[in-house]
């Protein structure tokens, strides 16, 4: 109980962050490339990994046959999930880009249910479905223009949840075989590779090799890039790994909402933008979803290990 109950607490956190990191997101590529941006965060990602291991004595042993098993993940997350989604974010709105990632949970819900036979009750498909309708509502009464909306950013945003909503299921099952840790530093490593040779690659090509480290002149670049290096690929990559070890994974992609319902949140707080009757009404129908496909899915659980023990009787 004590570990579901640090699982959930993990999710919050997970959704806080997340939340947050649309706006930094949107900060960078006024200064930078994506491309760029990906290579400079997944470095600092990189380095803090190493430092933390470094200093704490950690071990990641692995041999290449892990690497090989780790691989298909690491392509999912952080390679496409993070390439899809900021070439979308620079080609669509926040909005329109919320909109689409509400789709998460329905992905990985009908993942789970055919790749990892999760089974799903009435009761859940209506909660999510709760939950989605909220981010909607939300996003829609907030004003969002989903008709002047780049059609190629909306579907490279639909990419992006798709191999999130895959990573979700596709996790479950090796958080059971490797540490924490281990995954973490493996798929950083990952996304280390792939963005630089990608970033450093094309600038090559340009002939604008000098440029790339022009970015890093900007402190609110930089202090974006350490949010979005630490925090939102290194940590978030930990907890997401932690909570899928402990709960389901349409449970955990539920959690997506959340961090949509947060973005906005910040928007108030932190950009003094207008705070309306829809907000309330939209937050309740996130956080009704979230706690209904919870509470419904453990009552669920609760149900079959009951009959399976009358059966045994």
């Amino acid at each position: 109980m004590a570990e579901k109950r640090m699982a959930y607490l993990a999710a919050i956190v997970y959704a806080f962050i997340i939340g947050l990191s649309f706006m930094f997101v949107k900060l960078t590529l006024t200064v930078a490339t994506p491309l760029d941006t990906l290579a400079h965060r997944f470095t600092v990602a990189f380095l803090a990994a190493t430092l933390f291991i470094l200093f704490t004595k950690h071990k990641v042993n692995i041999g290449w046959h892990d690497v090989a098993q780790i691989a298909p993940l690491a392509t999912l997350y952080p390679i496409l999930f993070f390439g899809f989604q900021i070439f979308g974010l620079a080609r669509t709105t926040s909005s329109e880009a919320g909109i689409i990632q509400s789709t998460v949970p329905i992905f990985t819900l009908l993942l789970a249910v055919f790749i990892l036979k999760e089974k799903a009750g009435r009761g859940q498909l209506i909660s999510v479905f709760l939950s989605v309708f909220g981010v909607i509502y939300l996003l829609a009464m907030s004003g969002a223009e989903s008709q002047t909306a780049n059609i190629v950013g909306s579907v490279l945003i639909i990419l992006s949840a798709f191999t999130n909503a895959l990573y979700n299921v596709l996790a479950r099952r090796l958080t059971q075989r490797y540490s924490l840790l281990t995954l973490t530093y493996i798929m950083t490593l990952f996304g280390f590779i792939a963005f630089n040779s990608l970033a450093i690659g094309s600038r090559m090509l340009a002939g604008t090799v000098g440029e790339f480290f022009q970015p890093l002149l900007h402190w609110q670049f930089v202090v974006a890039v350490l949010y979005l290096g630490i925090l939102s690929s290194l940590v978030t990559s930990f907890l997401a790994n932690f909570v899928l070890s402990k709960i389901e994974a349409a449970k955990m992609s539920v959690f997506s909402n959340v961090a949509t319902l947060i973005t906005i949140l910040a928007g108030i707080l932190f950009l003094q933008e207008a705070f309306h009757f829809y907000h309330v009404i939209g937050g309740m129908m996130i956080i009704t979803g979230v706690v209904g496909t919870n509470l419904l899915g453990a009552r669920s659980k609760a149900k079959e290990k009951a009959k399976a023990k009358d059966v045994e009787e």
